[in-house]
This record gives structure tokens, sequence and C-alpha cells, in this order.
């Protein structure tokens, strides 16, 4: 006789685990019923399976992989509650997705909240190579400023400044998104750790948390808040990118809220000062009758007074000589004069 094996037990179909928990919301606002219609269940097909993603997978439908929507809502949950943590702390998050698919969806987060993000390719030393990268940028930013200024125009002529047009593009193109990172961002998100391998593996090195999308697959012990979801699926990466702007949105409302707020003293320094109110106008006085007084005498006039004597000059001895007794007295004094020679 052929002895008779026990068949696993199957658990409920995503659609029905789904209906159960069509009401169910986290704190973060998360809806199984959203993620389902999204299409974030599906994976990929079972010979393609990663053996680390196991505890993830609900079951396999037509040589696919079915993921476990419930583990994805415990582990959405967990990794915004890190992300909206890590903002209030005043920490930037750094958002990656450089395939077609991921793009638009993380380019428009990432603007929306002001965070660093890299749609294009990684280049090799994002993180790590601070020196050489960070070089890049600021020569970028300086050219930027230089052709705002009006200082290229007005050294080079119009196919230079054309020329270094371009350059800036190219250079936007690829720094576009990290011309304000930190050194050392709060945590890194990734849509795709495959597609996204360099970054991860950088941001590991570095031990920058990392929160990523993890298909069948991929392997989860590559991100340190690994959510299985369905990475090719435009409509499930969307609704992820959306949860993850929602979740900064909420760590920087967080943050604004802890900012201390400005002393009484500091507000009263710099109110102005109230006007000092108008005192009300005294009513003049009665006009008291002017006293009867008996008219004075008129003045004598003064007598005009003499002019002054002039002082007399000392006389000369011309003068003297003119007179006629000096002229005798000279004359005898001239004739002794001629007698004693």
């Amino acid at each position: 006789m052929s002895k008779a094996t026990a068949s696993p037990a199957r658990s409920k179909s995503p659609a029905a685990t789904a209906d159960s928990l069509t009401a169910k919301r986290t704190s973060n606002g998360i809806d199984i019923k959203q993620l389902l219609e999204a299409g974030a269940h599906f994976g990929h097909k079972t010979s393609r399976w990663h053996p680390k993603m196991g505890p993830f997978i609900h079951s396999q439908r037509g040589g696919s992989h079915i993921i476990d929507l419930t583990k994805t809502v415990e582990a959405l949950e967990a990794a915004l509650a890190f992300i909206t943590d890590q903002v209030a702390a005043g920490k930037q998050i750094l958002l990656v997705g450089t395939k077609r698919q991921a793009k638009e969806p993380v380019k428009a987060a990432a603007e929306a909240t002001g965070m660093p993000y890299v749609t294009e390719r990684w280049l090799g030393g994002m993180l790590t190579n601070q020196a050489t990268i960070g070089g890049r940028i600021k020569y970028l930013k300086d050219l930027e400023n230089r052709l705002a200024n009006g200082e290229l125009a007005a050294r080079y002529n119009k196919l230079e400044v054309q020329r270094f047009a371009e350059e800036i593009e190219a250079m936007n193109h690829i720094y576009g998104g990290i011309k304000e990172l930190a050194a050392r961002p709060g945590a890194l998100v990734s849509v795709d750790v495959n597609e996204d391998l360099n970054a991860v593996r950088e941001a590991r090195k570095l031990g920058i948390p990392v929160v990523a999308l993890i298909d069948t697959n991929a392997d989860p012990g590559l991100a340190d808040y690994p959510i299985p979801a369905n990475d090719d699926a435009i409509k499930t990466i969307q609704l992820i990118v959306d949860y993850v702007q929602a979740a900064i949105e909420a760590g920087q409302a967080q943050r604004a809220k802890a900012a201390p707020a400005p002393d009484k003293d500091e507000i009263a320094e710099a109110a102005p000062a109230p006007a000092p109110e108008a005192l009300p106008k005294a009513e003049p006085a009665a006009a008291a009758p002017a006293a009867v007084t008996e008219p004075k005498a008129a003045a004598k006039p003064k007598a005009a007074k003499k002019p002054a004597a002039k002082a007399k000059k000392p006389a000369t001895v011309e003068k003297v000589a003119k007179k006629p007794a000096a002229k005798k007295i000279l004359a005898k004094s001239g004739e002794g004069r001629a007698e004693k020679k």
C-alpha cells in the first residue's frame, strides 16, 4: 500500500486576504487593497526566485510566485516610520531609481520634497568618493554662477558661451539631483536593488541604511528595510513612491513643529515701539486786561561824542632846522667842529 502524502496547508488567496483587510489601514494610511489593485503581489517566474524570499512568498500561480501582501504592508509600515524619523531628525533621504519605469516618479517625489535623487546612471563613487564628485559639483555650480551673472558672456564670444551652456546641461543631467546632497544622507531608498546594486553596495559600505523594494528574484539581505513587492509595474512603483513622499513630508512637518519658538524678549525687541498717545491740547487762557501806565518822559538826546585828538607826531630834524633859532645853533656847532679838525 502506498502511503498518502499530506499536502501542505494552503493559505487564503491574495484577493481574499485583501478583502478581509480592506478597511484595515496602518498609521501611515497604507491600504492593502490599493497594493492589490496596483499589482504589487505579482512576482517573477518560479525558476528565477531567490531562496531568501521564501518567507515573503504567498503561493505560486501560472508558473509565477505571488507575494504575501500582508508582509508587504508590515514591512512598508516599518520603512515609512523609519524614513519619517530620519527626516524629522534633519537628515536627507537619497532616492534612487535608474530603471526606466522609476525615473519619473522618483524625480517628481524628490523635487516635491527637496530631497536628492539619482535617476540616471549611478556613477561609481557618488557616496564613497566625495573628493572627486564634490569637485565636479563645485565646478558645475561655479559655471552656473558665472553664466548667470554675465561673466562668461563678457569674457568669451557667443560660440564659447554656447559650449559652456551645453557643458552645464550635460553635467546637470548627471549631477543635477545630488547638487545639494550632504556628505552622508540619513537613508537610501532604492526601487530595484538589482538595478541599483552599486548604489546599495556603497551605502552599505558607509553604514547608510537602505530601504528598497525587493522582488522575488532579489536578495532581501541587501536592504535594512526590505519591502517585498513587484518592482517592475509602474503602478506599484508610483504607489510606493507616493507613500515614501508622504512619509518625508510628515517628517518635515514634525521638524517644523519641533523648531524652537522665539523668546518673548526677542519678539518684544523686534516689534516696533508703540507711538505715544497725543496729549489733549490746553485751552488758551483768557487775556488779562492791559494795565494803564503813565507815558514816560521823552529821553534827552545824547550829546555827540567829540572826535579824539590826534596824537602829535615827534618833530623831525628837518622841521626843527627850518626854525630860525635852530638854524643859529646848528651853524655854531658846525663852526666848532671845523676848528677842531
